[in-house]
């Protein structure tokens, strides 16, 4: 791939609501894990929508998950136009917005300089969409009846709508897309927007995503046995840890290509230098899951190679690991054969929980703050070098999907 040049940046996450205070957290990663899960024990998502138990009913689950709760919309879009938007679609708008403004493409809600709202585009992503929108509805329907579905609220259900609304939003006119491919989307995002740029369909566009804790989201992984009962069970990169706790969060990084970035006076955060993806199938056909480290192994080689970047250069690997033992191991094993014992490896899922398709777009706005000069934490392996240069940041999908992107000083 050619380079692609990051200039603007725009993060939600639990522990911040913008990049600079998401910088700040990372460097005090202890506290910022604090803040992410304070007030876990009393709310999921939005508790106004679910039903209120019946009399002798048995007591709600109390989850243990990184939300963002103080985030009010209204206090980052004002007071009018968002009633109906639901909470992705908020949080992916604030984080394009914050993307836009900080890349010096606008300024108090309007454009300034050479890239206009024909020249601006977005390569989205989201695992899961906007499900708790899904919820609210289909309870309507199930507890009260389909004629009071409320019809400004339906469009939500369509899992690339919340892109849309983000371009409705800024007026971005440039091609809008919407990458569903689990833990890895944020990613593979990367791909689509060089394809764009490379082909000329636009000059900049918000590479990321999000994903927001529901309900539903939570009870479905409880099932599966994939949430860790309490914090001590939580230890993301350990085979101790009897599984995750589920995240939330959104970011956009203004990609552009490099020499219209230079051209135009825009400071260059980092590049984006190489990407790779691929998939190992599961050794049995009754096998749905698959936790390989060969799958992620050749993405981060394939990145690498992309690059044109040895893996005696990379500075600190940006880990998925999030709390579910088999992959964890699986993605250790395979940055050590490639990078050896020394290199560092940072899990930011140990700060904020595992958000899927969030997590990797708030993992490359991460390396950004790395090679900016906050330090890499928590780490699971190796030693900080003087100097952060090289980060691979890496996403594991369930299914034997893996992807990466390696990102460089600029």
């Amino acid at each position: 791939m050619k380079p692609l040049a990051i200039t603007g940046i725009g993060t939600v996450a639990p522990f911040a609501l913008d990049f600079e205070a998401f910088r700040a957290g990372l460097g005090d990663w202890k506290d910022a894990r604090r803040r992410s899960f304070e007030g876990a024990s009393t709310a999921l998502g939005d508790e106004k929508l679910a039903p209120q138990p019946k009399e002798g009913a048995a007591e709600p689950l109390a989850a243990h998950t990184a939300e963002c709760r103080s985030f009010d919309a209204s206090a980052h879009l004002g007071d009018k136009g968002h009633r109906n938007f639901d909470r992705l679609t908020k949080y992916l708008i604030v984080a394009g917005k914050r993307a836009l403004e900080s890349a010096g493409v606008k300024k108090d809600g309007q454009f300034v300089g050479p890239l206009t709202a024909d020249h601006v585009g977005i390569c989205s992503s989201t695992a899961y969409g906007s499900l708790d929108s899904i919820t609210e509805l289909n309870l309507v329907a199930e507890l009260e009846d389909p004629r009071y579905i409320n019809p400004a609220r339906f469009p939500n259900t369509v899992i690339n709508a919340a892109a849309g609304y983000v371009s409705i939003w800024e007026d971005l006119r440039a091609p809008n897309t919407t990458v569903v491919n689990g833990n890895c989307g944020a990613l593979d995002a990367v791909l689509v927007a060089e394809t764009h740029l490379a082909h000329r369909r636009a000059d900049g566009f918000l590479v990321g995503g999000g994903d927001v804790v529901t309900e539903p989201l939570y009870t479905a992984f409880r099932k599966l046995g994939a949430i860790a009962e309490g914090e001590a069970a939580w230890e993301p990169g350990s085979d101790r840890s009897t599984g995750l706790h589920l995240g939330e969060g959104a970011a956009y990084l203004l990609c552009e290509r490099r020499a219209d970035a230079e051209a135009r006076g825009a400071t260059i955060r980092a590049v984006i230098a190489g990407y790779g993806t691929a998939f190992e199938p599961p050794t049995h056909e009754a096998f749905l899951l698959n936790a390989t480290p060969v799958a992620i192994g050749r993405a981060m080689r394939l990145a690498l190679d992309d690059a044109g970047v040895p893996p005696s250069a990379v500075s600190v690997v940006c880990a998925s690991a999030s709390g579910l033992a088999r992959y964890d191991v699986a993605e250790l094993h395979a940055i050590e054969q490639l990078f050896g014992t020394d290199v560092a490896v940072a899990a930011p899922k140990a700060i904020a929980g595992e958000a899927f398709a969030a997590s990797p777009a708030l993992g490359m706005a991460a390396a950004v703050a790395w090679i900016e000069g906050t330090a890499p934490a928590p780490l699971l392996a190796g030693k900080l070098p003087a100097q952060i240069d090289v980060v691979v940041v890496t996403a594991m999908g369930y299914y034997g999907n893996a992807s990466a992107v390696v990102i460089k000083r600029a």
